[in-house]
C-alpha cells in the first residue's frame, strides 16, 4: 500500500506542478487515495522530495535523480549526526551543532544547492546559514527540521 502509495505521488509530481502538501492531498484524494498530511509529509520526507524553483519563479515540489538521491543521503546523514538544534532569526538559520561538526555541517548545507541558501558561516558548534528572505529561512528550517526526524 504504501509503496503504491508513493509510486502515486511520484508520479502526481511529476505530472502535475504542486507546490504544497494539501495540493497533493487533493490530487491523491482525486485519485481514490485517502490518507492524512501526516503521511503525506512521511512520504515526502522518505521519499526525499524537495522544493524547487519552477520556470515561473513559484516552488514546486520535485523528485530526485538518482545522484542528487545518492549524494543527499550522504549530506542528510552528515546534518542528522551533528545537528543539535535550529532557530530561525530574521532571514538567517542559526543551527546549534556537536562540537567540531559546524564545518562539516555548513559544507553538506552549501552542497545541497538548496536554492533557498545563500550561503553558510560555521564555527566550531555553530552554523549561520544565510538564506535570501524570512519566508526562505522558515522552509529551509523545514528542510533541516525534516532532515533530523529521519
Amino acid at each position: 500500500m504504501k509503496k503504491t502509495r508513493q509510486e502515486l505521488i511520484a508520479k502526481l509530481i511529476h505530472d502535475n506542478d504542486v507546490g504544497t502538501q494539501e495540493e497533493l492531498l487533493e490530487l491523491l484524494t482525486k485519485e481514490g487515495v485517502s490518507v492524512t498530511q501526516a503521511t503525506v509529509s512521511r512520504d515526502i520526507k522518505e521519499m526525499r522530495i524537495a522544493k524547487r524553483s519552477g520556470s515561473n519563479g513559484e516552488y514546486k515540489y520535485c523528485l530526485p535523480s538518482a545522484r542528487e538521491n545518492e549524494t543527499d543521503t550522504r549530506l542528510y546523514a552528515i546534518i542528522a549526526n551533528a545537528v543539535l538544534s535550529s532557530v530561525v532569526v530574521a532571514h538567517e538559520i542559526v543551527v546549534k551543532c556537536h562540537p567540531g561538526t559546524a564545518r562539516a555541517v555548513a559544507s553538506a548545507a552549501d552542497a545541497l544547492q538548496c536554492r533557498l541558501i545563500a550561503g553558510t558561516i560555521a564555527g566550531d558548534d555553530t552554523v549561520l546559514v544565510i538564506c535570501h528572505s524570512e519566508q526562505d529561512a522558515v522552509e529551509a528550517k523545514t528542510v533541516l527540521d525534516t532532515t533530523l526526524a529521519n
